[in-house]
């Protein structure tokens, strides 16, 4: 199922990000379609599975780690990071099931060529439906430098 414009999924990723994080995560007036294509910023959400999966990535998420839509959703979201750093970003993911969400996070990325970044000044939270079922977890991070 293609997310990138779909209005509940919006809905999940904008209402989980204001109850827990108590700001808004786009613009009022924005919709799905400013989310996946506009933003200036990288959104990715991954599912709840055991070996988690990506199942949204907006366009500048996409820029970010080089993979196309059709790549990278479905992709392991442990795959984001080198395995070296796959242990400290288990443990930002486990802080942040235990909390709702984490603020201020930084950590190394790479890139579907292997090339690394930074990721500074990143937000991870819970998605949490209406009826309080968690869907997964997502993130927003500025547009990265190259490392």
């Amino acid at each position: 199922m293609d997310l990138s414009t779909d209005p509940d999924f919006f809905a999940l990723l904008t209402g989980s990000h204001r109850r827990l994080v108590g700001v808004p995560l786009a613009p009022e007036g924005a919709d799905a379609a400013w989310l996946y294509a506009d933003a200036p910023f990288a959104v990715l959400a991954h599912d709840g599975g055991a070996d988690p999966r990506f199942v949204y990535a907006n366009r500048a998420a996409q820029a970010a780690f080089g993979y196309a839509r059709e790549e990278i959703v479905g992709l392991p979201s442990r795959l984001s990071a080198e395995a070296p750093d796959r242990a400290e970003r288990q443990r930002l993911l486990d802080a942040v099931a235990r909390d709702g969400f984490v603020t201020g996070y930084a950590g190394i990325r790479v890139r579907k060529d292997g090339r690394r970044f930074a990721l500074n000044g990143g937000t991870v939270w819970q998605l949490i439906d209406e009826e309080g079922r968690i869907q997964g977890q997502a993130a927003t991070f500025p547009l990265p430098a190259p490392v």
